[in-house]
């Protein structure tokens, strides 16, 4: 059982991968996460990514690195939604991020990267 970014399917055990640089990396176990917090991974480049399974069992992958303060953190924020799109919001200056566009619902101009995520 497969889910993606989009939640349509939420299986209960599995193992979360990201794609990054063209292909998928296995990251976690789905047990690793709990809904509503996030983890940091690293990704084979080097980067690193914040990890979430939102309360609706979807899982997200956002770059980890607030643009603001330039610290890796995003994993440590705090989960909500807008309009029923989840976002996180930076545990430093509290800016808000889409987890599914990366775009910063308080300035528009910044953005994190975002990288598609599974369970298999």
């Amino acid at each position: 059982m497969t889910t993606t970014t989009t939640g349509r399917t939420t299986p209960t055990t599995g193992r979360v991968e990201v794609r990054a640089s063209g292909a998928w990396t296995r990251v976690c176990g789905l047990a690793d996460l709990v809904p509503g917090r996030g983890v940091a991974v690293l990704l084979p480049d080097g980067r690193q990514a914040a990890l979430f399974l939102d309360r609706h069992g979807a899982v997200h992958a956002i770059g980890n690195r607030d643009p603001f303060s330039g610290a890796y953190v995003l994993s440590r924020g705090l989960l909500g939604s807008r309009d029923g799109r989840p976002f996180v919001a930076s545990p430093v200056l509290k800016q808000r991020f889409d987890l599914v566009t990366g775009v910063c619902l308080d300035d528009g101009a910044v953005t994190v990267p975002v990288h598609p995520a599974r369970v298999v």
